[in-house]
């Protein structure tokens, strides 16, 4: 099925009577009838086609008028009430206090982009003043950001509100001008379809074209495949595993005119456990370690899945309090089966791994999670690299280090992560600060004495790192820095002031901030 604004594209399987979707069996966790058709390739070409078509005129939108579409798409998410949450917890298994504080982070985050475009900042207007005397002269010259062009989104399993239909990356690509053509995670269809239509709305009551915003939805990987690979897409927005973030970006770089993704991939988000801070409160990081770990199942691409610590009785401690803590949860549903049975395999994999000794492994019902808890040497590890990969779900790998410089050595060899967690105390800055440098060079956030499982929505927040964290570690998909993945710089050289956009103009007339002659200005 596809929806834009202007209508359903081709045949989509129509509500049941009185309205309802099709049946869910939550003891087999699956449609007794699919929910959706299958998109064509003719209906992904016409949404990518209308999406090309509406881009000159979204992004000819003033930036009152994007942050009025914003808000406008909160408000419908709010209106569509309890049938929105109802149907997320039958598709994903959460909570209704996950959800709603999911939806409200939904609706905050497309709040938070318009009140970004009503400040006006985010073009980074910069005008440097013609020197006609000097030798060379240099010539009138006017820079800003405008939107890339129509962005690829593809929705995640793991949020099936905040990182999906209106989350982050559509929010985002809206506020730069870009329209968006979403492809729909197959675990929550009808979560999907719910928040399509709230957004559709929003672009009838916005007058804005059709094409500003189309959902596919479907399976394999023929869907995204063609519709990164379609000549109108111009950027990539995706949350998912490894193999298909990097089936994607082979895609998008073998164009004829190679574009952009932006991809969050894989991330195990090591946990240092610093000397001091683990002889002094062991116990309490235990205990914290553990509800952070199992905290949605652990189903967070922020999970602590890796802990680092130098031997010693603190650390005895530490996996005392954690275990208790882990023995004392129980397994909970995953958002689908495939995400139980990769969990399981990934257990299984380290359990049977030889060089790892399992402190840690509940027991669990088929489509479940349980807690899982190992150990194996620093020596072990740096050797090692399938012990490198993440396991998504509530699973940890404690790596025992004999000392600091130890430690250091592993801290070198990990990957590219999108969180790194210090738990430091006073005595222990000395060593973290030589620590630091490398987890600069590896991370995208660096927390101290926090967990990582928790990202704010915020202006100073980076969700991003380098690879394979993500595709492109200069860039975060989380807080008003998103917005940049979807611009690109265009200077205007000598243009009369007539030609000129409003933002670039002599007199400032929308009152923002620029930099003329290098210094930030409201001039």
């Amino acid at each position: 099925m596809s929806i834009t604004g202007e209508a359903i594209i081709g045949g989509a399987q129509e509500r049941g009577a009185g309205g309802s979707f099709k049946a869910w069996d939550p003891s087999r966790r699956e449609y007794l009838e699919p929910a959706f058709h299958m998109v064509t390739p003719d209906q992904i070409d016409r949404a990518c086609r209308l999406a090309g078509e509406a881009f000159d005129t979204f992004r000819a939108t003033s930036d009152q008028e994007r942050a009025q579409f914003l808000d406008t798409v909160a408000e419908q998410i709010l209106a569509i009430g309890d049938e929105l949450i109802e149907r997320a917890m039958a598709e994903s298994g959460l909570p209704r206090v996950r959800l709603e504080g999911e939806r409200m982070r939904t609706v905050n985050q497309l709040r938070m982009f318009g009140a970004l475009l009503r400040e006006g900042s985010w073009a980074d207007a910069r005008l440097d003043t013609p020197l006609p005397e000097r030798t060379p002269p240099r010539p009138d010259l006017r820079m800003r950001l405008i939107g890339l062009g129509p962005v690829a989104v593809f929705a995640a399993s793991n949020f099936p509100l905040a990182f999906s239909v209106a989350g982050g990356d559509t929010a985002s690509a809206f506020a730069a001008g870009c329209p968006v053509v979403l492809k729909a995670h197959s675990a929550h269809p009808g979560t999907s379809e719910l928040v399509a239509r709230a957004v559709t709305k929003a672009v009838q009551l916005c007058a804005l074209p059709a094409g500003v915003f189309t959902l596919l939805t479907g399976t394999g990987n023929g869907i995204g495949q063609a519709l990164v690979g379609h000549p109108a897409i111009q950027a990539v927005g995706f949350t998912g595993s490894r193999s298909g973030g990097t089936a994607l970006m082979a895609v998008a770089a073998a164009r004829k005119q190679p574009i952009p993704v932006y991809a969050e991939m894989s991330s195990i988000n090591p946990v240092f456990l610093m000397p001091n801070a683990l002889e002094n409160r062991a116990e309490e990081i235990g205990k914290h370690f553990a509800a952070s770990l199992t905290l949605g199942v652990g189903q967070f691409c922020t999970n602590p899945g890796l802990v680092l610590a130098v031997d010693g009785p603190g650390l005895s401690t530490f996996c005392k309090a954690a275990l208790d803590a882990l023995h004392a949860t129980q397994a909970a549903v995953m958002l689908n089966q495939n995400i139980a049975d990769s969990y399981r395999k990934g257990v299984d994999a380290l359990a049977n791994n030889a060089a790892i000794t399992t402190l840690a492994r509940l027991e669990h019902e088929e489509g479940k999670g349980a807690a899982a808890l190992f150990r194996v040497s620093a020596e072990e590890f740096l050797t090692r690299h399938e012990l490198h990969e993440e396991v998504f779900g509530p699973a940890s790998v404690l790596v025992v280090c004999q000392n600091l410089g130890q430690l250091h050595e592993v801290a070198e060899v990990l990957e590219g992560q999108l969180t790194a967690t210090l738990q430091i105390d006073p005595e222990d800055y000395a060593d973290a600060k030589a620590l630091l440098p490398v987890l600069e060079r590896k991370v995208g956030r660096i927390l101290a004495n926090g967990y990582p499982t928790g990202v704010e929505v915020s202006t100073a927040m980076v969700h991003g790192g380098p690879f394979p964290s993500t595709a492109d570690g200069r860039s975060t998909s989380v807080g008003t820095g998103a917005i940049s993945r979807f611009l690109r710089p265009v200077c205007y050289q000598n243009m009369p002031a007539e030609l000129l956009p409003e933002v670039l103009r002599d007199g400032n007339p929308l009152g923002t901030w620029r930099r003329r002659d290098g210094a930030l200005t409201k001039e």
